[in-house]
Formats: structure tokens, sequence, C-alpha cells
């Protein structure tokens, strides 16, 4: 059994920053506290690094069965680990799309082979597989997925029977997908007749506009009060939308919640102009009013989670025109440093960083004994260096797509280790593949 003793480490956790040494038993924390000692462990002095828990990404996707030239679970997990990220929740818009139990259980085989984060897979829903979703186990699954706007795989719910049927009768976590299809298609018509096929991508935020966000949105927090279901809202992306949620519950009690990813955060539509179909995602990058909004809803607690929504592409795919090209990009391997620079440009503070990329999530999906650093928890951690910078374009990027939308940026902090499972598998600049993660668990909520 390894034994890991990380000493003098500024740790950062449950709102607190303090000079403290973390023991590693097997899989798990031991102890904390200060002076430990431990004849049999490996000393590792982080001495002027900071220590947190691993981020747990709510959204990515990572493309496994079907669209393995844009990425799979084991390239994708690599670059998740180099990034600080320990868990990831994947969506089912792979190809089968991932919408029968049979299906599901395939990614959770692949996974256990492969992922060196630990892991767990949303059950997809469509407008008539509603028998198939309520067979999901709350216990093992990390909750079901509507699209309630198109996107990468066609999985469009538009069925208001189908909607009624799974908010009504689900008792997992419903995470949604939120843009109003009709609006996006009149929004299109009207761009095709003034541009016909040479829509220029910066038209992208007013074809894919707040409204469309905000009907769709405000109609699933309205069906989530109606019937008291579990409800997560996946990438706001507009100031508007902010308000339809509560800051005035604790986490452990909210029945609707809401999450925010990077790019979101970091671009604005000015960027188009420059970063062009590298920065187009669904729901679109809005304006730096939007991003503004986000950022306060982040910090009043009516945003709940960071995430990143890592959805790669091939090069090829994104240099096409606008129309062709897909929404999406890579950003496992960066979302922690970017959170980091925009902790040191004074946006957030790093505990309310730390508690969005990881307590937040392990609390909201009700994640067994991870997500914080806590003595008897799975020792997922993270080893930030706060002075040695990180450059994207001089280091090699492991999605598989071989891209990033920061390959512009060189960012103030790097990844020295990342711990899964009380193993370090990334240790400056290295990829350690000694073991694989393991299957995240559920308590299944009242």
């Amino acid at each position: 059994m390894s034994r890991y003793l990380l000493k003098n480490a500024t740790i950062v956790n449950e709102g607190k920053k303090f000079i403290g040494d973390v023991l590693i038993v097997g899989e798990r924390i031991e102890k904390i506290g200060a002076g430990l000692s431990d004849a049999r462990a490996a000393v590792i002095d982080l001495s002027g690094k900071i220590l947190i828990p691993g981020m747990i990404d709510d959204q990515v996707h990572f493309r496994e069965p079907g669209l393995t030239h844009k990425a799979d679970i084991y390239t994708e997990s690599r670059a998740a680990v180099a990034g600080g990220i320990t868990s990831f929740m994947e969506m089912p818009n792979t190809k089968p799309t991932t919408t029968s139990q049979t299906l599901l259980q395939e990614k959770y085989y692949i996974a256990g082979n492969c992922s060196l984060a630990n892991y767990s897979f949303f059950m997809g829903a469509t407008n008539d597989n509603l028998e198939e979703v309520l067979k999901t186990n709350p216990e093992t699954v990390c909750g079901i997925k509507i699209f309630m706007g198109s996107s990468t795989g066609n999985m469009l719910v538009d069925s208001e029977k189908t909607l009624t049927g799974i908010f009504s009768r689900s008792n997992m976590l419903i995470a949604t997908h939120c843009e109003d299809e009709m609006t996006i298609r009149k929004n299109l018509d009207t761009a095709k007749e003034k541009y016909g096929d040479q829509i220029p991508v910066e038209m992208h935020p007013v074809i894919r506009n707040e409204e469309a966000c905000y009907l769709s949105s405000s109609m699933a927090v309205s069906l989530a009060k109606k019937y008291n279901t579990r409800l997560h809202v996946l990438h706001i992306s507009t100031a508007k939308e902010t308000n339809l949620f509560d800051n005035n519950i604790p986490l452990e009690q909210k029945k609707i919640t809401a999450e925010a990813c990077i790019h979101h955060l970091w671009f604005s539509d000015e960027d188009y102009q420059t970063k062009g179909n590298w920065i187009k995602w669904n729901p679109a990058v809005k304006t730096k009013t939007d991003r503004e909004g986000i950022w306060k809803a982040l910090n009043e607690n009516r945003i709940d989670i960071l995430a990143t929504d890592h959805a790669p592409h091939t090069v090829e795919e994104k240099k096409q025109n606008y129309l062709s090209a897909p929404s999406g990009g890579p950003l496992v391997q960066h979302a922690v440093l970017a959170i980091l620079e925009k902790v040191k440009e004074g946006f957030m503070t790093i505990e309310k960083a730390v508690e969005k990329m990881s307590h937040a999530p392990a609390v909201c999906f009700r994640i067994k004994e991870r997500g914080f650093i806590r003595e008897g928890y799975f020792a997922d951690l993270v080893v930030i260096d706060p002075a040695t910078r990180f450059s994207v374009i001089d280091n090699p990027i492991l999605s598989k797509c071989g891209w990033s939308p920061f390959d512009d940026i060189t960012f103030s902090h790097s990844i020295q280790t990342t711990f899964v499972n009380g193993h370090p598998v990334y240790s400056n600049g290295r990829i350690i593949e000694n073991s694989f993660g393991k299957r995240l668990l559920f308590s299944v909520r009242n």
C-alpha cells in the first residue's frame, strides 16, 4: 500500500487557506495536520505550493464511442489529469447516442479499462425513450441529460409530453442544455436571408441569442418547480438567466442549480473577430455584460458550479465556414489554470474557486467521499505551483484534437502534480499510467 506525506502545503479547502500536511495511505487521506511524520511514507515537500482538491468537471464530451477521430476517453482523461481535473461526468451525444441502459454500461466498461480520472456518464433522453431513462440507477449514474436545444448529436427533446414525463417521474438529477429551437431557427433564417451561406461567425451570438437561452431555461425552471424535480441547468451564457436562480438556499437544500463554463467567463463576442470558429460553442459566447453577469452570479452563489463543457473537434472541422464548423472546443487541460488566472486578476478568491470547481459539484451531485480534503476521503488532490508559468503553445496539447482556444496564453500558475485515488497520475509534465480512475458513486436524494 502506497504512502505519501505532503508537507508544508498551502492548503485551500472548505473556505480556508492554511499551511499544513496531508498523509495519504493507499487511496485515501489518512491524516491532515501540522508537523505530521510517517517513517514509511514518501515525503514530498510542498513549501510554496498550493494544494487543492481535484476539480470535478460535471460536463465533458469525450466522443467515445463513434467519434473517436476527435477524442476518446483515454486521451481526454490524460488531458484532464494534466489539467488538475480528477473526476468527470460525460455527456450522451456520442455515436450511437447513450440512450439505453446497454449503451450506458458499455461506456462504463470502456472507462474502467482506460480512464486515468474518475468517471460517470449521463443517461441521455430522447423524445421516445422515457421508460428506458427511468431505469437509470441514481446510486451509480450522475444524472439524466436533456438537450432542450439542438447541438452535436441530434438529441433534441422538444416533445411537451416527453418533457413532462421526465420532469414528473424522474427521481434523479436532470441536467439540461437550454436553448429554444424555434427562436434559433428563426434567427438563422434571417441571417441566411442577409448573408446566404457566408454567415460570419460574429453572428453566432445573434442567432443563438439571449431570448433563445432565456425562453428555454425559464421553461426548465418552471417544469422543475411544478413537479419538484432536481434540476441542474448547464452552461449559463447570459446575465438575464442568472436571475432564475436563488442564492438564499444552502447548496445542500437546493432543488434547482446552475453551472457556468470557462469559455463564457473568459471570452466575449469581441473575440470572434480574432478567434473565429475556435470559440464557437453552443450556447454562444455573448457580450461583456453577460460575462460580467455570470461572474457576479458565481460570486453571489446564484450559479453553483464551474465546468468546462470540453467538446473537441478536429482542426479540419473547425476550419470550415460558419455553417459547417461544429460548436465546441477542448478545455480540460487548461481550465484550472484559466480560473486561477482570473483569481489572480481579482475576479474571485481562490477559496471561492475551489468551492465552485470541487466542493459544489460533489455537493450538487451527492458524490460519495470526494470533492474535499477530508480525512477518510479519496485522495483526489492537485498541487499547484504559483511561481512557475505555463505557456500553452510551448507545451504538448494532450487532447486528441491537438489545439486549444488558449494557444496565445501564458498562465501564471502551473499544475505540478495530480493525485487520483492516492496515486500520482501526472507530475512535472509527465503522465504516469500506473492506475485507473474509479466509477463515481452517489448518495440517493430524499
